[in-house]
């Protein structure tokens, strides 16, 4: 099968966001608390949530939301003539600009150059995640929604089939291929870590769910100032680099929590 024969979908970018967002998509999501078990079993009590979460979205989420972009970049980057990567030609706005295989006319089973700078991307994302835990259950969630989006964008299987690749970076290369825009991409990270955090709250500590999704608005709130920023990132090396100690010792504590309600 050649670019040509693949299907196309013409969505609009934030019908794509809140479908890669909702709760109820197939991808294994709500095996995933992001440490708030764990949190709540080593002394975060539950009025603070809120503060967990909009804590997340100044680290960790700035780190995974980084990634996504640039995955979405790096498999929008087209390779010239003597397979060396170059930039594709448009806008010049990053909420416009993406991947289009049929535009491209390079079949993907044959495109090498998209992987292999995932790799480099790879690298940098793990180097900013110390915790093994969390690139665990990273590459595991990935797993998820790479089924995904294989099923629904053919275009993107010949990268997210060869190896296991972490979530955001997943999410980036569909991004790419739907044609997410690069703004749409970082809220959709947020929004979803938040709701994370706030369907397992509801589970383990019984709360006014109104309540909590108050939480999940001022989370995503506080995530606007760095929207901008991160939307326009590029290059691997340019990844933030915001980790939060106690968020990552918390993933480690998960990992081997006896009865746990969820794997993370």
């Amino acid at each position: 099968m050649t670019s040509t024969d693949l299907p196309t979908r013409r969505n609009a970018s934030a019908t794509l966001a809140m479908l890669l967002a909702d709760s109820r998509l197939p991808a294994g999501a709500h095996v995933s608390s992001n440490g708030l078990e764990a949190g709540l079993r080593h002394g975060l009590a539950a009025h603070e949530v809120a503060d967990y979460m909009q804590t997340r979205m100044t680290t960790v989420v700035r780190v995974e939301a980084g990634a996504a972009v640039i995955a979405r970049h790096l498999a929008g980057v087209r390779p010239s003539a003597d397979g060396a990567a170059g930039p594709e030609q448009g806008s010049g706005d990053p909420d416009r600009d993406s991947f289009r295989p049929e535009r491209s006319g390079i079949a993907p089973e044959r495109d090498t150059v998209v992987p292999d700078r995932l790799g480099v991307l790879e690298a940098e994302w793990a180097a900013r995640t110390p915790s093994a835990a969390l690139r665990e259950i990273a590459v595991a969630l990935g797993a998820g929604l790479a089924r995904i989006g294989q099923r629904i964008w053919p275009q993107t299987a010949a990268v997210l089939r060869p190896t296991p690749l972490p979530r955001p970076i997943v999410l980036g290369t569909i991004a790419a291929c739907a044609g997410i825009g690069a703004a749409d991409l970082v809220r959709l990270v947020a929004y979803d870590d938040a709701q994370t955090v706030a369907a397992a709250v509801l589970k383990l500590e019984p709360t006014d769910p109104i309540r909590v999704t108050g939480w999940v608005l001022d989370a995503c709130a506080a995530m606007e100032d760095s929207v901008s920023e991160l939307s326009r990132l590029t290059r691997p090396e340019a990844l933030p680099a915001s980790g939060a100690p106690l968020i990552e010792d918390w993933a480690e504590v998960q990992s081997v929590l006896p009865r746990r309600l969820f794997r993370a």
